[in-house]
């Protein structure tokens, strides 16, 4: 079976939510970042990042959205979450998640996590100035030209879509506001319609 370490309110929400939508066996842990548990060595263990999300399977650990989202669609081929069977189609996949998790995420990141990058306590308060201008400036590349309708893809429905709910779900907070990007509110109003999206938000409030 497999095991989801997660913290609610950061991006493991995506695997999650595929894990549910692929009908998989799997127990979630969660990991509590107010007491550091991240940084523990009994989780440090499992994932040496010291981030979440880890995926525990059969054969090793995996660690990285992208990579964890892949896994669950091919591992799962019955629930039809990539178009697995179009190397092209797949690879256009692969390549919007991989904006979403290199440069999308990132530029959330400076609000919070300005350690990263410099050590003067000015240099963190002006990156996370910044954020509502670089996180409006990746999602209206993504309303415009990345975002087919109704689903990331177009009609199907893929790993893209749950990873693209959960970034989106951090705009408000990055002042960004969501009435400038209507195929993005779109989106995220037929996301939380969705069974596996609703069970998976009322476990993680649990």
């Amino acid at each position: 079976m497999l095991k989801l370490y997660y913290t609610p309110g950061t991006c493991a929400l995506a695997s999650h939510i595929a894990l549910e939508e692929a009908g998989a066996a799997y127990t979630t842990e969660r990991i509590d970042f107010k007491s550091n548990q991240q940084n523990s060595p009994g989780y440090l263990a499992v994932n040496p990042k010291g981030r979440v999300p880890a995926l525990v399977t059969d054969r090793g650990i995996l660690t990285e959205t992208p990579a964890m989202l892949a896994f669950i669609a091919q591992g799962f081929p019955q629930a039809k979450l990539a178009p697995s069977d179009d190397p092209f189609a797949f690879a256009q996949a692969q390549a919007f998640n991989s904006y979403l998790c290199s440069t999308v995420h990132v530029a959330h990141a400076h609000k919070g996590r300005g350690p990263r990058w410099a050590n003067e306590e000015s240099s963190f308060a002006d990156m996370k100035r910044k954020v509502p201008q670089t996180m409006a400036a990746c999602f209206a590349l993504i309303e415009r030209n990345m975002l087919k309708g109704p689903w990331v893809m177009g009609e199907l429905y893929t790993i893209c879509d749950p990873y693209l709910y959960t970034i989106a779900g951090w705009l408000e907070g990055d002042g960004v506001d969501l009435a400038t990007l209507p195929k993005v509110a779109d989106h995220r109003n037929r996301m939380s319609e969705r069974p596996a999206v609703q069970r998976v938000l009322a476990d993680e409030k649990a």
